[in-house]
């Protein structure tokens, strides 16, 4: 063999190396992206309200057809965004787990992205895109979006003051919680912080927020249920003893609630949030307490109606 040959076959062989090291790096970075939960490594979690929603499921129901028709679907720009990227949430979005955090909102999305024309679009919009990090200004001065593929057909976005927050997605994400992951297309995790401030809770929760102001965690899932769906609580407690009041408090609440209805001769409507919160039931077991509400498939149907 000359002295060229030689030199050929070693050439090859690094390339062939590096080019096994390349694909044994995206297999790894890959296979450790394949579940929810080693999604939910990469979210900094710690004080943050976490949710979920699988958009494939709901799509499967039928419930997503409703949003066909919502505002968002009806804006102008949302219409330039799908012209441009040729990214409809109604067809191309199957899921979101997401946290916000008091430093930002962090989202990892799975879909089917053009890469290409996401990066297009962003450089219309007065962004910019490094590599594979795209950077654009939201809708005030320090809201910037920056996001990049964790996968192919898995977007890491986040929306914070940082214009490269995105990265940290690439991660795991040091500030985490352990919270337990409802086995349910929807879903909710709320931090203590969250139940302590329920300002922002929708009127006629929050008396339910406050009874449960001191549990280490609590999660709320909707998931089918016969015809229909099932709202289900998870509190977290510190104690079996804790677990049992608050279980009792909850009772309590929804006993009052049926009490203030049947005193202004009114009949809780099971298509709206007063025939579901006067339906619930709960139990405890051992340090947590569980809760369900029958919600009748009517009641979702005008909830995303009249998103």
């Amino acid at each position: 063999m000359t002295y060229k040959q030689r030199a050929a076959m070693l050439v090859i062989g690094i390339a062939a190396v590096c080019g096994v090291a390349i694909w044994g790096a995206a297999r790894l970075r890959y296979r450790n992206l394949a579940t929810t939960s080693q999604w939910l490594e990469r979210l900094p979690t710690a004080d943050a309200l976490v949710f979920y929603v699988n958009f494939e499921a709901l799509r499967q129901a039928g419930l997503l057809d409703l949003l066909a028709g919502a505002k968002a679907a009806e804006e102008p720009e949302y219409k330039v965004f799908v012209m441009k990227t040729g990214f409809d949430y109604t067809r191309d979005l199957d899921a979101v787990l997401a946290c916000f955090t008091p430093h930002g909102k962090y989202f990892v999305v799975k879909g089917r992205f053009d890469w290409n024309a996401l990066q297009s679009y962003t450089r219309d919009q007065g962004g910019r895109c490094v590599n594979t990090l795209c950077r654009m200004t939201g809708s005030t001065p320090e809201r910037k979006i920056s996001f990049l593929p964790l996968r192919p057909n898995l977007m890491g976005l986040a929306v914070s003051s940082d214009d490269s927050a995105a990265t940290e997605l690439e991660t795991s994400a040091a500030r985490r919680r352990v919270l337990r992951m409802p086995d349910a297309p929807v879903w909710i995790s709320l931090p203590p912080s969250e139940l302590k401030s329920a300002a922002d809770l929708p009127e006629g929760t929050r008396i339910f927020a406050h009874s449960m102001d001191n549990a280490r965690d609590v999660s709320l899932a909707i998931a089918p249920a016969g015809k229909g769906f099932e709202a289900r609580l998870d509190v977290e407690c510190r104690s079996e003893q804790e677990a049992v009041a608050v279980a009792a408090q909850l009772e309590r609440v929804t006993t009052m609630l049926r009490e203030t209805i049947a005193r202004e001769k009114q009949t809780p409507n099971p298509r709206d949030l007063s025939g579901v919160l006067t339906s619930g039931s709960f139990r405890h077991a051992g340090a947590r307490t569980l809760g369900t509400w029958p919600i009748e498939r009517g009641f979702i149907e005008g909830l995303l109606a009249g998103s």
